[in-house]
């Protein structure tokens, strides 16, 4: 018999009913019997057809009526509206080739560069009352688009049905439910069918941090606090004004990792990027005193958070071999991306914050104050195998007064695109992944604006083009070269030449790929000074190719370097037999390649 099968988790509800357009709202005529002790509420509607629009009615003890979206809706409304969608999905994914490779391949040791991507503003179509384009425009106009600049992954923010536009997705009501804003649900499988035939990977920002408080959605679903705590010490944000969820019972942890499991499962998602782990795993995530209750042992740990993070991770990786789950956790908390064997949270990724404020921090500096502030630089490398990380320049970082990208850099025009330049070919060298929010490569000047498009008209002046090559170039040589990440997490990738050169507002350093022999010499020069004959030890005598200079013509700089390469000299330097003797640019980076890399 052709319909429907309704099931709902309400185990305090007195009565529940199936009421939508094929009933005239009406509770009275679908009413659903519950499943012994489960608390789970069923009823099977024949004859009913994708597209139609239901909701729960649910009556409390109280007495009260709720009208409640479906937790598990596969679709739902386009907001304002609330209501869940009977969706049926006829997709055939066409990414085989695709989904066999990546369960062979290591991410962790793979070259991975993300592009940061928020849907609704990364294009608009002005001719059409500025609207934002679909999940299957985005999939011709963003594919084409990362591929040529040469980035592996695209990362979303949330995709997930969220009722208030501007919370960027990060206040999700629909767990199950792809954001109708862009598209239906099998237009968002074509679009990521398409990235991976692109051979470009996807991932997904998911919130398994918090919901919002919206009274069609999760908060005290059946009257009581189902899917959050109680007491608002444990259930309520405080920062975001949302509900927390309650990790420690057993129907919410198995609804949020079903729900990471349909992303991956359903839609072929390659990874999902876990936001706001911090304020999950401490009790006293943005509260004062008194204002939380500590744990079992008197502690701060979230250890039912714990608990749920690590089983999130065990099965997902079990179910979806070479997927990647990176965690958004900003505090020093150890192992998180470790296994969960060794006391770990099992993640893959974790983003280094430490990094990102560091750089940011030292690079929207005057050149002439720098000198102080090398630490900046060099103190990340202490702790960078700790965890295997991201260097990320995220959405956060380009709103609420923080400035673009750009705008953060000090100097005359021409300085702040080069100060931009050095800090990119700085980071693409480092040791982490890579990850970079829309506009950050064409050299947006405003700050990133939701409902509105990424400033593209500046692409019509040669120094926003050079900066925008410059990023593809960085990409390319990334993806080709192993030594910058054949050992991204492992010390032997990784050489200081000259770590302690502040007062140059220099520092020089060596990335190797042990297994193929391969070396890069990697030098940076953070002054406005260019530097004649400028002495960089070398680990073996013979000529050096350079390979990039971000003061490259074509990326918009004054085109001072060494004509493609330099011959070493047996001159010791540091600890270095042999050295080469360079003109270093002003605010500039330079990467050279090793003789006899094989």
């Amino acid at each position: 018999i052709p319909g429907v099968a309704f099931a709902v988790w309400a185990p305090n509800a007195v009565s529940v009913s199936v009421v939508g357009s094929f009933n005239r709202w009406d509770g009275r005529i679908h009413l659903m019997r519950v499943l012994g002790g489960s608390g789970i509420w069923e009823l099977f509607v024949p004859d009913l057809e994708p597209g139609a629009l239901y909701k729960f009615e649910i009556r409390t003890r109280g007495g009260n009526l709720l009208l409640k979206s479906d937790p598990f809706a596969r679709q739902m409304e386009t907001p304002p509206a609330t209501a869940s969608v009977v969706y049926r999905s006829d997709y055939q994914f066409r990414d085989e080739a695709w989904m066999t490779a990546r369960a062979g391949r290591d991410p962790i040791k793979s070259p991975v560069s993300i592009y940061e991507v928020h849907p609704g503003s990364w294009r608009r179509v002005p001719e059409e009352g500025n609207r934002s384009l679909t999940y299957r425009e985005l999939a011709v106009q963003l594919g084409e688009y990362v591929q040529e600049m040469g980035f592996t992954h695209v990362e979303f923010l949330p995709l997930m049905e969220h009722p208030f536009t501007g919370s960027w997705g990060y206040q999700v009501s629909g767990y199950f439910a792809p954001t109708s804003r862009y598209g239906s649900p099998d237009d968002l499988r074509f679009m990521i069918d398409e990235l991976h035939r692109r051979g470009i990977g996807v991932i997904l920002d998911w919130v398994p941090a918090h919901f919002p408080k919206d009274e069609f959605s999760l908060g005290r679903f059946d009257g009581t606090a189902l899917y959050e705590h109680e007491d608002p010490r444990l259930g309520d944000h405080p920062e975001w004004g949302t509900y927390i969820f309650n990790y420690g019972r057993n129907e919410v942890g198995s609804f949020l990792i079903a729900s990471a499991l349909y992303w991956l499962g359903e839609f072929h998602a390659d990874g999902l990027r876990v936001d706001a782990v911090a304020s999950m795993i401490y009790r006293d995530y943005a509260r004062r005193a008194g204002e939380w209750i500590p744990n079992a042992y008197g502690g701060r740990e979230n250890l039912e958070a714990i608990a749920f993070l690590r089983a999130l991770n065990e099965q997902v990786y079990a179910q979806n071999p070479g997927i990647l789950m990176v965690a958004e956790e900003s505090t020093s908390w150890s192992g998180v991306s470790r296994p969960t064997f060794m006391g770990g949270l099992g993640f893959g990724l974790k983003w280094d914050m430490g990094w990102m404020h560091d750089t940011l921090e030292y690079f929207a500096l005057d050149p002439v104050f720098r000198r102080w502030h090398h630490r900046n630089l060099s103190f990340g490398l202490l702790y960078a195998w700790s965890e295997n990380f991201v260097l990320p320049l995220s959405h956060d970082e380009v709103v609420h007064g923080k400035r673009a990208m750009l705008a953060k850099m000090p100097g005359t025009m021409d300085q702040q695109f080069a100060n931009l330049r050095a800090l990119y070919g700085y980071m693409w060298a480092r040791p982490g992944k890579k990850h970079l929010f829309m506009g950050g490569e064409i050299g947006q000047w405003r700050e990133w604006d939701h409902d509105s498009s990424l400033d593209w008209h500046l692409l019509e002046y040669g120094s926003h083009r050079g900066l925008r090559a410059l990023v593809g170039d960085l990409n390319r040589l990334y993806r080709e070269e192993p030594a910058l990440w054949e050992a991204d997490v492992e010390p032997p990738g990784f050489e200081w030449i000259d770590a302690d050169a502040a007062d140059d507002n220099m520092v020089a350093f060596l990335r190797h790929a042990p297994a193929s022999g391969r070396t890069v010499v990697c030098v940076g020069n953070f002054s406005p000074v260019l530097r004649r004959g400028f002495r960089v030890g070398v680990p073996r005598p013979g000529w050096y190719r350079e390979i990039l200079n971000t003061d490259g013509a074509s990326y918009g700089g004054g085109n001072r370097g060494n004509l493609g390469g330099v011959q070493s000299q047996p001159v010791p330097h540091r600890r270095f037999r042999d050295s080469i003797a360079i003109e270093l640019p002003p605010l500039s980076v330079l990467w050279l390649i090793a003789p006899d890399s094989r």
